[in-house]
């Protein structure tokens, strides 16, 4: 990494813009930034490390980005960094604002910008700058990567802070794991052991929850043994025990046995009192049959008795539906009559109704006479037609002149309007122009929005792939925990198998012995005691299918781990890519990001409409000014029209008078002659169709008479008294239907043999065989139930003790696994009896980095105390529990001996401390992927060395020159300003600081 040039406005001290030119500093190799106290030489370097990182180093990052911004600053001057720097090879230009206050483009206050960051790139062919990204985050990543160290390591490694290392000296073991582990990122080896302590509780909870599950099917059996409980007690158990398995498992056969004991002793009594209970139900049936027969006897002899007593009545009914059957002829002259007689009424009720209307001299004239009088009022209403094109020609003069008022009235308001609104016309013009000016404003906004919200919702994206990964890594780790156990067992299966047909192998070769044939084992053609097979013989075939097995499960293990790499692979980069945002607050980053765009594309979207509403509005104006001077030429024509039209109208107001008499108009009058002719007319038709309906109400009264004559009634009265409706007629017919079919099923069944049979007999008694049958239900019920309940306590029984033995064969893995997880967590804890210096994993690899550290710098702190002291680390277990591994201490050549760091003088200190940042530099730079630093910052501490030492620190610093890079020194020491001649002199002034370049080449 090598500096070119930094460019600070209105940062920190520095009130204006001022410029470092690196490139002419770095030439001679060694520079010095000095100036007073205050004047702001650290904020040099606060500076660069926010250029590069978006924040400044140490505690000064927690005053927050507001103070970043320097108080002699011009409020129209923003807060600037611009970093030139090449890294990784590659020449780049960082731009960096934080989030500041400005004054409000419109209007009174103050409003935030929020912080900005750019990062481009110099294209050598082309000459020119190109931009790369607009992302804090983007350009984070991207100077991270280059650079291959974090803001941290940057710090100590490049800005070497020589307090921070003076107090590392000092420091215990730790704090100097602390900014060790910071530095080297060691943090992957705390979380191994953190994982390796959580697998260790998990087996131990998976051990102790197996052994409570036992003890648990163990209490359940016991509930489900009942009164065998109480002959066979449970032994008092917990969780843990060594005899545990063996101990619920003896006592569950025990159980099992007594319940299938009981349960032959109740199976034989629920078939006893079963067979009673079907013999109790034969005889209730024979009872209920008998009792059914003679109420069957009884109820016929009652039907027939009752049918004997309505026989009056049955004649009657049929008398009266004869009487209606003959009334059915007369029906139609009935109907016929009644349709006459409405028709007469209808024509009379309006006749009157129209009479009524008339005048009282044609109340009672004849229909001739009406229609005489129709005729001469049609001739009245001929006469009125002249008059009446008199009085339509009148009223459309009067809305001619109306008209013209009316576009009087018009054209004053036109000017009026037009005039108010041309003196309107310079605001609405200004408030178009400022519409059109907020479009393109939003139009900005809405594009920088778009350039936040696509790293943003990238980093969404992979959250949600995170999250949903994670789920589906849990049920492919549970699934590759069955695979394993499952794996396992076919394991053990086929150990066990291929040991029992090893113990039975003799057997196996008896069986291919032949006599007289000599043995393959021991050669003997005598074979008088062979091997005989036993009961639990493993043949090679049952070896053969358990090995096969064994291989598929390992295979199904190996597939459900290879599984279970891929979905761990996935979610560690989704969990890159995330960025360790949380799902809720990066879709709330999005969704605000997002409707402010929108917000903004929605404002940037009026800039049409907001050029065409101005466009519409300078037509407008024209279009106003065209309209006033148009109802000015309209105002003359009207004056001239309007004599002539009421010279026309006053003629035809003297012939329409006397036309309408009394009317109100002509047209009112005719109106009146129209009604009255037409009533006369209807008054005519109505008395002729009263007439004619009086001469068909006779003739249908003459019918009737002689129909109801016809059918043996005495008068039409009487038949039609006589009339009854369909329904009530079927209803009368069914009834006698019925009757009869009543006496026909009475006579059936009184000479049905059973029913006379039954009646002859006692009466039955069919309680008595009911409450006898109860009692045989109720004895098999409960001799039932309790086999049902003996069966119930066996079944489940064998169930639980089933399941308990199963969970007794897993238990085996389970406490392995417990033990090697604890021996794997307290081995890297540092608990361990094997791990001998009693070292946490962490602090094994931090006693490595600081071993290297120490060996680099002790290299250097000879140099600079011209021989005399060197660094040494020292790995000794510290005592009291103290962190073991982390021990520095300085050997002194002049006396053989090594005291702890903390004992070294003022001058000695910074020496030792200078040499071990410099050591801890190259350490990091070589972690960090070999990046070579080109810059280098040393800060303060010179003051406290004498001038043999300070040659000594100065030569050392010279030979970091001659590998080509550049120092630069922090301080305020008068006799460095003399041995160095490049210099950056930060001036402090009233108005803020400046900087000044001095020196061979200033």
């Amino acid at each position: 990494m090598r500096l070119h040039r930094l460019t600070v406005s209105a940062f920190g001290p520095f009130g204006a813009t001022e410029h470092i030119d690196f490139d002419t500093l770095s030439a001679a190799g060694l520079f010095l930034l000095h100036g007073a106290t205050g004047a702001g030489k650290t904020s040099v370097l606060d500076a660069v490390c926010f250029a590069l990182y978006g924040a400044v180093p140490g505690a000064r990052q927690s005053q927050g980005a507001g103070r970043l911004r320097s108080d002699h600053a011009d409020p129209g001057t923003a807060t600037e960094v611009v970093l030139d720097v090449t890294v990784g090879g590659r020449r780049l230009e960082v731009t960096r604002r934080p989030e500041q206050p400005r004054r409000k483009r419109s209007g009174d206050g103050w409003t935030t910008d929020k912080a900005q960051s750019l990062l481009r790139a110099y294209d050598p062919e082309a000459g020119e700058w190109r931009g790369l990204s607009r992302s804090h985050r983007e350009i984070g990543q991207e100077i991270t990567e280059l650079l291959g160290m974090s803001r941290e390591q940057f710090c100590q490694v490049v800005l070497l802070p020589q307090g921070d290392f003076a107090r590392f000296l000092r420091a215990g073991a730790e704090e100097r794991a602390q900014l060790l582990g910071r530095l080297f990122d060691t943090g992957r080896f705390a979380a191994v052991e953190r994982h390796l302590a959580e697998l260790r509780a998990q087996s131990q909870q998976r051990l102790r929850a197996a052994d409570e599950h036992l003890l648990a099917l163990a209490h359940r059996m016991h509930q489900a043994a009942g009164d065998i409980a109480a002959e066979h007690p449970l032994p008092p158990l917990s969780a843990g025990e060594p005899d545990l398995t063996g101990t619920v498992l003896g006592w569950a056969a025990v159980a099992r046995g007594t319940a299938y004991e009981r349960g032959e002793i109740t199976a034989s009594a629920a078939a006893e009192a079963e067979r009673a209970h079907r013999g109790a139900e034969r005889r209730l049936a024979e009872a209920r049959e008998l009792a059914r027969l003679q109420q069957r006897g009884a109820d016929a002899a009652r039907r027939a008795a009752q049918l004997a007593e309505a026989a009056p009545e049955r004649a009657q009914v049929r008398a009266h539906l004869d009487r209606a059957r003959a009334a059915d002829t007369v029906q139609p002259a009935l109907d016929l009559r009644e349709q006459a007689a409405a028709a007469h009424r209808r024509a009379a009720r309006v006749e009157e109704e129209l009479r009524a209307r008339l005048p009282t001299a044609l109340a009672t004239a004849t229909a001739e006479e009406l229609a005489h009088q129709e005729a001469q009022l049609r001739e009245r209403l001929g006469a009125l037609d002249a008059a009446r094109r008199a009085e339509q020609r009148s009223a459309e003069l009067a809305a001619q002149l109306a008209a013209l008022e009316a576009e009087a009235g018009a054209d004053e308001e036109t000017l009026r309007e037009a005039e108010q609104w041309l003196a309107d016309w310079p605001a609405r013009r200004d408030a178009h122009q400022a519409r059109v000016d907020a479009a393109a404003d939003a139009a900005t906004r809405a594009e920088q929005l778009t350039a936040r919200l696509d790293p943003a919702s990238r980093r969404l994206e992979a959250a949600r792939r995170r999250d949903d990964l994670a789920a589906r890594t849990e049920t492919v780790e549970h699934a590759h925990l069955t695979a394993r156990e499952r794996a396992t067992a076919a394991h053990e299966e086929w150990l066990d198998l291929r040991e029992r047909r090893l113990q039975g192998m003799a057997a196996e070769l008896a069986a291919a012995l032949r006599t007289g044939e000599p043995c393959a084992v021991c050669g003997s053609r005598e074979h008088p005691g062979p091997a005989r097979r036993g009961t639990h013989h493993v043949d090679r075939q049952a070896e053969e299918r358990a090995l096969a097995a064994h291989r598929e499960a390992e295979d199904g293990r190996e597939a459900a781990r290879r599984t279970l790499a891929r979905h761990e692979e996935a979610l560690t980069a989704a969990t890159t890519d995330a960025d360790g945002g949380e799902t809720c607050v990066l879709d709330a980053e999005v969704r605000a990001l997002t409707a402010e765009r929108d917000e903004a594309r929605t404002s940037a979207g009026d800039a049409h409409a907001a050029r065409e509403a101005m466009e519409q509005a300078l037509r407008e104006q024209a279009g106003r000014l065209a309209a006033r001077d148009e109802a000015g030429r309209r105002a003359a024509a009207r004056a001239a029209g309007r004599e002539a039209l009421l010279t026309e109208r006053a003629a035809l107001h003297a012939e329409v008078e006397r036309a309408r008499g009394t009317a109100a108009s002509v047209s009112e009058q005719a109106s009146r002659l129209q009604r009255f002719a037409e009533l006369a007319a209807r008054a005519s038709a109505a008395a002729q169709q009263a007439q004619d309906s009086a001469d068909r109400l006779k003739q249908a009264d003459a019918q009737l008479a002689d129909a109801a004559y016809r059918a043996r009634f005495s008068t039409p009265q009487q038949a039609a008294g006589a009339v009854l409706p369909p329904a009530r007629q079927r209803a009368l017919q069914e009834r006698l239907d019925d009757w009869q079919a009543q006496e026909g099923a009475a006579a059936a069944e009184l000479a049905d043999p059973q029913v006379q049979a039954a009646t002859e007999l006692p009466p039955a008694a069919p309680e008595t065989a009911e409450r006898h049958l109860a009692l045989c239900a109720a004895r098999w019920r409960a001799a039932d139930a309790a086999h049902a309940a003996a069966r119930s306590r066996r079944e489940e029984l064998v169930r639980l003790s089933t399941q308990a033995a199963a969970d007794a064969r897993r238990h085996a893995p389970l406490r392995a696994e417990a033990d090697r997880a604890a021996a794997l967590a307290t081995l890297t804890a540092g608990t361990s009896a094997e791990n001998e210096r009693r070292m946490r994993l962490e602090s094994y690899v931090l006693a490595a980095r600081l071993e290297q550290v120490a060996a680099a710098a002790g290299a250097r702190l000879a140099q600079m105390s011209g021989g005399r002291y060197t660094l040494l680390h020292s790995d000794e277990r510290a005592g009291r529990g103290a962190r073991s591994g982390l021990g520095l201490h300085v050997v002194d050549a002049w006396t053989g001996q090594a005291r702890d760091t903390a004992s070294l003088s003022g001058g000695e200190t910074f020496t030792a401390s200078l040499a071990l940042a410099l050591g801890l530099a190259d350490t990091v730079s070589d972690e960090a992927g070999g990046t070579r630093l080109d810059t280098l910052f040393i800060d303060e501490g010179f003051g406290s060395l004498d001038e043999q030492t300070l040659d000594e620190v100065m030569d050392v610093l010279d030979s970091l020159r001659e590998r080509d890079r550049s120092v630069g020194i922090v301080s305020h020491v008068a006799e460095l300003r003399r041995r160095v001649p490049a210099q950056l002199h930060v001036v402090r002034q009233r108005t803020g600081s400046t900087v000044r370049l001095t020196g061979q080449d200033a």
